[in-house]
């Protein structure tokens, strides 16, 4: 099996803006107040409408998937060996560009979850406290169903039993910073397997992988796949 993370230098070719950009979304807000169970707690209204401007976005006609999206998204399709795209990422890109074994450990933009029932839906447009549930009708109840810094993100199981059998473990456009993510490469190196990171630049973990390729995921993403396809 082949492993792969994804994070946001994947997407921000796409148009995406990363937690660092500046002029972004995250520029004038603070983690603390937007991005926490706590903040959520003292201005659900203020949190809300950020990720509702993030919605927005994601949405807007100018965002789609971008080469290496569709890279991986072809080497599911191609591959002699199961993949399984596993991202940090809220956006739906991998999604468009035609991926389907995806794990989204951090969440979803496009869905909201209901802190009554914990039921999970497709959530598209601008989210209120004054809206109900889909699953089970309550109002006021409704969050996005993104992970937020202080909670655990989600499929862990699933994720560390294909970190245990991978032949492969892939790294793309990760900065290395956040955990459980960024331990990832020596839970698989630890079982085995061959790691590769593929980013713009080294990332602060770069030393635990066996091998590193740089530049833009648009044009290193494909050319990697085209390496693997030719292999097989």
């Amino acid at each position: 099996m082949i492993v792969i993370l994804t994070g946001a230098g994947i997407s921000q070719e796409s148009g995406i803006a990363t937690f660092r950009d500046s002029g972004g979304l995250w520029e004038n807000e603070s983690i603390e107040d937007v991005a926490t169970p706590g903040g959520f707690a003292r201005n659900p209204a203020r949190v809300l409408d950020f990720y509702n401007q993030r919605r927005k976005q994601l949405l807007s006609p100018e965002i789609a998937p971008n080469a290496a999206h569709l890279a991986l998204a072809r080497l599911e399709r191609e591959s002699s060996e199961p993949v399984l795209v596993v991202t940090q990422n809220v956006d739906n890109l991998h999604e468009c560009a035609g991926t389907s074994n995806l794990l989204h450990m951090h969440g979803e933009l496009l869905k909201a979850r209901c802190t009554a029932c914990r039921g999970v839906s497709q959530w598209e447009v601008d989210m209120s406290k004054s809206d109900a549930c889909p699953k089970c009708g309550t109002t006021g109840k409704l969050r996005p169903h993104i992970v937020w810094f202080e909670e655990m993100p989600l499929y862990m199981d699933e994720i560390e039993q294909a970190l245990e059998s991978c032949r492969l473990f892939v790294s793309i456009g990760t900065s290395g910073n956040v955990y459980p993510a960024a331990g990832f490469v020596r839970s698989a190196r630890s079982a085995g397997a061959q790691t590769l990171e593929l980013n713009l630049e080294k990332s602060v973990g770069a030393s635990a992988f066996h091998d590193g390729r740089y530049g833009k995921a648009s044009e290193i993403v494909p050319d990697w796949v085209d390496e693997v396809l030719s292999r097989q």
